[in-house]
Formats: C-alpha cells, structure tokens, sequence
C-alpha cells in the first residue's frame, strides 16, 4: 500500500471506531441524560410511602366460601361430571358394538370364502380324478387300437384303403 491509501485505510478505521463507540455508549447515556432531565421536571415529588401497601391487595374474604354456595356448586360440579362419564360410557359402548357387529360380520365373509374354497378344492379333486380316469381310458383305448390293428394287418389290411374310405364319409 502507498501512503494514501494507508492514510485512507487509517481514517475510515477511526470512523468506524467512533460509530462503534457511539453505538454501544450512546444508548446508555441517552437513557441517563432522560432520566435526569425527567428529574427537573415542573411536576412537584411524590410523598407517600408506598412500602407499606401490598403490591395486590385482595379482600380477606375472597377465598372464603359460602357454605350453602359451596355445596350447591360441588353438586353442580358432580352432576356436570358423572353426566360426562355417563356420555363417555355411551360412546364407548357405541364404539364396542360397531366393532362387534363388525367382527361378526368379517367371521361371516371368512366362512363363506372357507366354504367357496372347499368347494373349489373338492371340484378340483374331482376334475384331477376324472382326468386321471380318462387318461387310463384313452391308454387302454391305444392298446385295444393297436391290437386291433396288428389283427387288420395280419388279415391283409392296407392303410391307404383306410385313408381313402375315411375321405369319403
């Protein structure tokens, strides 16, 4: 840095340093000058002794109860809290039947989808059954072909003969 820019740089620091200053001192020191000025004020000094008044004075009665207000207010009070829990009961119990009626309801769907699938099992065994039957036939069926066959062909039977007699129907 040159020498102006250092004196520069020097000045603008001292700038900021009495802002600072200012800043942080001048809010205290505004704050006292007021209240000094405040002091010399035309209004005349207060002379009362205010140590000996309670800060919030409340009347020696006010946490008394009146006995004939205090039962009425405790049955008041009782009533308004058994007919809560009587609404609390209603609703409970209204809550617990839903949730019967629906259970009762999920057991029935369940039962009715147990039978289907039953039934569905049973169809299934009986068509595996029926299957197995069929496939015994049509073997049995090739043998008995096959048998017949070799006889056809033993007695001079051609197959092209078959062929052509079979276009025909």
């Amino acid at each position: 840095m040159n020498r102006r820019q250092r004196r520069a740089f020097m000045v603008l620091m001292w700038t900021v340093g009495f802002c600072l200053i200012g800043y942080i001192g001048g809010r205290p020191l505004y704050w006292h000058l007021n209240e000094s000025l405040s002091a010399v004020s035309s209004c005349a000094p207060c002379h009362c002794d205010c140590s000996l008044e309670p800060l919030l004075s409340l009347p020696d009665d006010c946490m008394k109860q009146d006995p004939e207000e205090g039962e009425g207010s405790e049955r008041r009070f009782t009533e308004l809290l058994s007919q809560e829990v009587r609404q609390k009961e209603a609703i409970a119990e209204e809550k617990q039947r839903i949730a019967d009626t629906t259970l009762l309801e999920a057991k029935k769907l369940a039962s009715q989808y147990q039978k289907e699938a039953d039934k569905c099992n049973s169809g299934m065994e009986t068509c595996e059954e029926a299957r197995e039957r069929a496939e015994a036939a049509l073997v049995n069926q090739m043998k008995e072909t096959a048998l017949w066959e070799l006889r056809a062909r033993q007695r001079g039977w051609k197959e092209s003969a078959f062929k052509i007699s079979r276009a025909h129907f």
